[in-house]
């Protein structure tokens, strides 16, 4: 064991450790999610980043000498590499508006960095975790930075499969291009369409939600880094915003730009809200894709049956052969917690106090875990379930042929008021709308065939 004292008191610490004093009270005080800030790979990347950042910002400005700068640095390479994730114990959700996370960061670089200084784990007299690495920095604009940083990294790892899924979307509606189906509306017979526009349109809605993730990321790439504990730069060294910026910018490459108003970019949480509402919109969208994937398969023999979703496993302990739609079902549920998630994220912001909102942490954990959700779902929706869908062809032009909603289709031709006629006899007799123009002498067989026939002018694409 070493000894490491802080404000509260001595402390022994065990000498593997890299975390200090300030992590060890953390973790006794905050033991709630269980999940530590170390489960979040973005988040530990993105406070390295802003430490070395801060590191070369320094050094360049002559505020640290280059015998800690070379150590700090390569530490900050190797935690922002992974090699030390484990040393990040905090919990998720934690009081003090970020510090520990902030402090566990501080402590586990000036460990690594003593080691590679040659000197021994506790050491601070040589390289010390607040004078050194937290140098011209506060947690208030370190955390939401790294906050910003990590979410920049998560959703660029979402957009891509986000765009897995839109392709395998379009690519099932160029495959069912020619399958006709009635479409509907309120769960009723509507118009013919095709089963390849019904596809094409869950693409659609997704590239618009691509759209809107790829501005959230321009709106999470204005930081309030300088800004120390309220914005007032206090404690930094003239020109340390502009360059630590300008080096975080290319360790990430990513472009960040300095807050205009540092004291509003400490205090407002409004970038975290609209990044939770984007998130919200995808979530419902694929949500609803899925709850249609799920009518549109059901049955299979009493219930839609129009498509067919890959089988993943057996449906039921009790009921042999029963294949249920288990990859939409999962959807169903991430929309659920992200759902959930914005609001805890939404509550959180509101309940910021004058300078300062001190409930970043459930902010940053409710986002991860949304965002996290959301990737792997789209990941699995693309790969096992969109990718194998079937259409039963036969039975949707059927359905086209029996259906009552044909004849706005047909009313063009022969008329309102014969049109209302042929539903109404054709919904009293069983009989199907081809049937009941030919009986009424309104259209012939052939004529009717060929209106049937025309899918471009029937799905509107003629």
């Amino acid at each position: 064991m070493r000894l490491e004292h802080d404000l509260l008191g001595e402390r022994e610490i065990p000498d593997e450790a890299y975390w200090g004093v300030h992590t060890a009270r953390a973790v006794e005080n905050f033991g709630i999610s269980g999940v530590a800030i170390g489960h979040y790979r973005s988040l530990v990347r993105a406070l390295a980043f802003i430490k070395e950042a801060s590191a070369f910002a320094n050094f360049e400005l002559g505020e640290l000498p280059k015998a800690i700068f070379d150590p700090l640095q390569q530490a900050c390479i190797e935690v922002r590499d992974g090699k030390f994730d484990t040393e990040f114990v905090v919990d998720a959700i934690q009081g003090g508006a970020g510090t520990s996370t902030n402090m566990n960061a501080n402590e586990v670089i000036a460990n690594r960095a003593l080691e590679l200084g040659g000197f021994a784990k506790g050491q601070y007299e040589h390289i010390h975790p607040l004078n050194h690495v937290n140098m011209s920095q506060s947690t208030n604009d370190v955390y939401p930075t790294a906050i910003k940083v990590a979410l920049i990294i998560e959703i660029l790892a979402l957009l891509e499969e986000l765009e897995r899924l839109r392709v395998a979307f379009a690519a099932k509606g160029l495959e069912f291009a020619g399958v006709i189906k009635m479409g509907r509306t309120q769960l009723q017979d509507a118009v013919p369409m095709t089963l390849g526009q019904e596809f094409s349109a869950y693409g659609v809605t997704i590239a618009e939600d691509e759209l809107r993730l790829r501005e959230a990321i321009k709106l999470l790439s204005e930081i309030n880094l300088g800004g120390t504990a309220i914005g007032t730069q206090l404690n930094t060294p003239v020109g340390y915003a502009q360059a630590v910026c300008k080096h975080l910018s290319n360790l990430c490459e990513h472009d960040f730009v300095v807050a205009e108003n540092l004291i509003e970019a400490t205090q407002d949480t409004g970038v975290f809200v609209t990044a939770s509402s984007v998130l919200k919109r995808l979530a419902i969208k694929l949500s609803k894709i899925s709850n249609d994937l799920r009518l549109l398969s059901s049955g299979p023999r009493a219930g839609f049956g129009e498509i067919n979703l890959p089988p993943r496993q057996a449906g039921s302990s009790i009921m042999p052969g029963k294949v249920n739609p288990v990859i939409p079902e999962v959807i169903n549920q991430i929309a659920f917690t992200v759902i959930g998630n914005d609001t805890t994220v939404t509550m959180a912001s509101e309940a910021g106090q004058l300078e300062l909102n001190a409930f970043e942490p459930i902010i940053a954990r409710s986002l991860m875990m949304s965002i996290t959700y959301l990737r792997r779902g789209c990941k699995v929706l693309t790969e096992f379930c969109v990718n194998g869908i079937t259409a039963n062809e036969e039975y949707l032009r059927k359905t086209v042929e029996h259906s009552i909603g044909l004849v706005t289709a047909i009313s063009p031709r022969i008329g309102y008021e014969n049109a209302t006629a042929v539903a109404q006899r054709a919904q009293e007799s069983g009989k199907s709308v081809r049937e009941v123009v030919i009986e009424m002498h309104l259209l012939s067989a052939v004529e009717f065939d060929q209106i049937l026939g025309d899918i471009d002018r029937l799905t509107g694409r003629g």
